[in-house]
């Protein structure tokens, strides 16, 4: 009588483990729970992601200031040396309308010109 109630117990036991074991993975494979995990991934990824430009904008920082002692870029500009130069940007240079008058079909202007135009009186 004792073996079969234990193999009972034994049995049920085991059925309840099992039952549990099957709950827990089907609450683990249900869109909410996907989602969470999907989205703890995404903040644990951003997080290393984060460290790792971290990590490399100090890197860079050291090497440029290493590059900066080596090419004595930190040191003072000679006195002597003239400084640098800017280079000027060209300005737009204006059409006359005199320039025009003479070739009176060419409608080149009018790409350029911030005015709208007709386009029926080219035919």
């Amino acid at each position: 009588m004792f073996r079969r109630t234990f193999w009972f117990t034994a049995g049920a036991a085991a059925g309840v483990w099992a039952t549990t074991k099957v709950h827990s993975k089907l609450r683990r494979l249900t869109p909410e729970s996907l989602a969470a995990q999907a989205a703890d991934k995404a903040v644990d990824a951003g997080h290393r992601l984060r460290e790792f430009a971290l990590d490399v904008r100090a890197g860079m920082a050291q090497r440029e200031s290493e590059l900066g002692e080596v090419l004595g870029l930190d040191a003072p500009a000679d006195p002597e040396l003239p400084a640098q130069r800017r280079l000027a940007v060209e300005g737009r240079v204006e059409h006359r309308s005199d320039d025009h008058a003479h070739n009176r079909h060419d409608h080149s202007d009018r790409l350029n010109s911030r005015t709208p135009h007709n386009r029926n009186e080219d035919h």
